[in-house]
């Protein structure tokens, strides 16, 4: 006999009692004739075709005319292995492995879904319970990508690999369809302003998946975020919310709403390019996905944001966050990067490696992971090089950091000689060219002093050498003290064979002979 439910029963005796004939139950109940004959034969022995007659109760009336029998059951090539799969099982061993097992040393030649049935038979599946969270309004909303296919680029005339960003206010069910190219940061930014804008404010959290333009590393207890979607979360006043790694019912609104955005608006619409689609997109949300009865909340998702979630949002700030792009950067061996012509210097200790470039209208910051390196203003045409002295060593640093100009501010606290020097020295045309001569000429005070330097400058400037390798020598020999043509000194200093030396190193380049010689009787 067919195993029938008691409700099936139930309705075989009614429609004997109202006189239908058993070929028309059969027929409208979808059961055998035999099925319904044998009932009419229980029925009758038992008295209940007499429509005078009650029923009895539900597990009476199966008892008397027969409990269903279960379906047909086929003994599991397994069965004989069930001992053996028992102690894998406690021991820990994947499905996959136990399949292996038995085909390697047991000769199993049934396949691997078999194994998968009947492990489940030993070890059920505990039945997932999902709770349905409800968020008031203005509180939450929910955003998430989707690949759509195929949608022409208008600048190249291709067809390209399309996605649909979705943002679905938890609340009213109110949606915000953008179709994009890719799902990298920028776009990712750009998509949640347009969002903001469309609704007229931003919610107060936004529930996000682990894409990377969103979530750089997650851990469950402490997600790591990009830093400008950080950013931009402090500056329309959201919070994020990451979703937990595989589990998408943690953001099922939006999943239902892309999967609807797939189904309805992609499917019954033909896009010439994304500017056609992202226009269609707008006036779908607003005239047909807007306007629909959703299936949950029973409205009209336009209605409810519209009479009570649009005027619970966060107001816009007066600018938009106007992160323009984020761009992986190589650090040169020049302690700069190179973004759209220009250059921006960053720590030397990057050389060689690479950083994230984000780009905003007015300045450019260099980034290493969420840590930031540097904020550059940037530059105004393309060849100009934006540099930090302290991004380079020490001893390159300074070279940088002692211009001419603050070479002779330094040359002046020496005293007024030095101060000549060294406009000598930057009288050129290339002043860059004399440039470390004058750093130089300033270091030697480090190890002479500022006097013994200044007195060695109005030596080497009376024997018109104004030059570093002059004042150095003159330094080294000690004669930056001795008395010049014309002076006569309180004591006068004996010559010894170190000044005759130094005598002869100094005017090794002179200007004439007639002129060292006479340089050399005084």
């Amino acid at each position: 006999m067919e195993r029938l439910s008691v409700h099936q029963i139930k309705d075989i005796l009614y429609r004997l009692r109202k006189g239908q004939s058993e070929r028309a139950i059969a027929c409208d109940l979808r059961l055998s004739r035999d099925a319904v004959h044998r009932y009419r034969q229980l029925a009758r022995d038992n008295g209940y075709l007499n429509p005078a007659v009650s029923l009895p109760e539900e597990a009476e009336l199966q008892e008397r005319l027969g409990a269903p029998k279960p379906p047909p059951r086929q003994v599991s090539s397994l069965e004989g292995h069930r001992e053996l799969v028992t102690q894998w099982l406690e021991a820990g061993k994947e499905r996959v492995a136990i399949h292996q097992r038995l085909v390697d040393d047991h000769g199993y030649t049934g396949s691997y879904t078999s194994v998968r049935r009947f492990v489940n038979t030993i070890c059920p599946r505990e039945k997932d319970a999902t709770v349905r969270i409800e968020t008031t309004p203005g509180q939450e909303a929910q955003v998430d990508f989707g690949s759509v296919g195929l949608i022409r680029d208008p600048k190249t005339g291709k067809l390209r690999t399309a996605y649909a960003f979705v943002m679905t206010l938890s609340w009213s069910r109110h949606m915000y369809v953008e179709f994009v190219f890719d799902q990298t940061i920028a776009t990712w930014i750009a998509c949640h302003r347009n969002a903001f804008l469309f609704f007229g404010g931003c919610p107060k959290e936004v529930v996000v998946d682990n894409l990377k333009a969103a979530v750089i590393q997650h851990a469950i207890e402490d997600p790591v975020l990009c830093e400008p979607y950080r950013k931009m979360a402090r500056h329309y006043g959201f919070l994020i919310h990451p979703c937990r790694p595989r589990t998408p019912q943690h953001k099922g609104k939006v999943e239902n709403g892309v999967h609807y955005v797939k189904r309805n608006l992609v499917a019954s619409s033909d896009f010439h390019d994304i500017r056609d689609a992202n226009e269609k997109a707008i006036d779908w949300c607003m005239h047909r996905a807007g306007l629909r009865r959703h299936g949950t909340t029973q409205e009209q998702p336009l209605k409810r944001f519209r009479e009570t979630e649009q005027t619970l949002l966060l107001p816009l700030p007066e600018e938009a966050f106007d992160l323009r792009s984020v761009h992986p950067a190589k650090v040169h061996r020049d302690c700069h990067v190179v973004f759209e012509g220009s250059y921006y210097s960053a720590p030397y200790a990057y050389v060689g490696g690479s950083v994230d470039l984000h780009a905003y209208e007015r300045v450019v910051q260099l980034y290493d992971g969420v840590n930031l390196l540097v904020t550059h203003q940037r530059a105004a045409q393309k060849g100009t090089r934006v540099t930090r002295v302290e991004h380079y060593p020490k001893e390159k640093a300074l070279y940088l950091a002692r211009t001419p100009t603050v070479c002779r501010e330094l040359a002046k606290e020496i005293g007024p000689c030095c101060f000549e020097v060294m406009d000598h020295l930057f009288s050129s045309e290339r002043q860059t060219d004399n440039l470390r001569a004058a750093q130089s000429l300033l270091r030697l005070t480090e190890r002479y002093g500022h006097e013994r330097v200044e007195a060695a400058c109005r030596r080497a400037l009376f024997y018109q050498r104004p030059l570093y390798v002059h004042v150095r020598s003159i330094l080294n020999a000690g004669l930056e003290n001795d008395p010049l043509p014309g002076e006569t000194p309180p004591n006068p200093p004996q010559r010894t064979y170190r000044h005759e030396r130094a005598a002869d190193e100094f005017f090794r380049v002179g200007t004439t002979p007639e002129h060292n010689r006479e340089v050399a009787s005084c």
